[in-house]
């Protein structure tokens, strides 16, 4: 299945993205890691595969995240370390994954993580699963639809006090990080459409969510994965 040109053009328009200032890196420290973001064509049009956390691990427990983690030594980049992690966490084949680019790299403050983001087309799907069961509760291929369907919308306020976009979708509140990535995404894409945002919304109460989520530093066998 070839490349559709709404996800070249995507992939164009993303390595050109406006990084916000909160999300800046700094100029040096911090921890090395890369996600997935994989798009691929559903029975409901395009699709973006996402994995929901383990609910017994102590940071990030429960929440839906795109796969991936720290670098590996053996990584050779971004690129091999978005993959492998998502190859370890959810099954998929990577024969069938064809990377399309990368977007900037974001810094997530509260635990330290410099992130790239590495985008790629789904070109030959393959069953996933949830591999890594210490890791990963379930894996979930969410429709664009869903994502931009103004019911499925709200804002959260983070366990720090700021508040950001969020999406009910598939029975997973999906918020923080990767709520904000999808977000910018739908804009780019050109999916976005007008929803309840800004002042006029008011946030909605995050489930089960701890102080420690965001805002803390947490010790560093906690840290492996990127979360929400």
């Amino acid at each position: 299945m070839t490349t559709p040109e709404w996800l070249a053009s995507l992939a164009r328009a993303g390595a050109r993205m406006a990084v916000p200032a909160a999300m800046r890196p700094p100029e040096s420290g911090g921890r090395r890691s890369a996600v997935l973001i994989l798009f691929g064509e559903g029975e409901h049009g395009p699709d973006v595969l996402l994995i929901q956390r383990n609910k017994g691990l102590r940071r990030h427990s429960g929440q839906p995240a795109f796969p991936g983690g720290s670098f590996e030594p053996h990584d050779e980049g971004p690129e091999d370390c978005a993959v492998r992690e998502a190859v370890e966490e959810t099954g998929v084949d990577p024969e069938g994954i064809e990377l399309l680019g990368r977007l900037p790299e974001l810094f997530i403050r509260h635990s330290e993580f410099r992130v790239v983001p590495v985008l790629a087309w789904w070109r030959e799907p393959s069953a996933v699963h949830a591999a890594d069961s210490g890791e990963v509760a379930g894996v979930v291929r969410v429709p664009v639809s869903e994502l931009a369907d103004p019911d499925n919308r709200v804002r959260v306020r983070h366990p720090n006090g700021s508040t950001g976009p969020a999406f009910r979708v598939r029975g997973m509140l999906v918020w923080g990080f990767t709520a904000a990535i999808l977000n910018r995404l739908l804009v780019l894409g050109g999916w976005e459409r007008p929803w309840l945002d800004g002042e006029d919304a008011e946030p909605v109460p995050l489930p089960g969510a701890r102080p420690d989520d965001e805002g803390r530093r947490a010790p560093r066998q906690a840290r492996d994965r990127c979360g929400s």
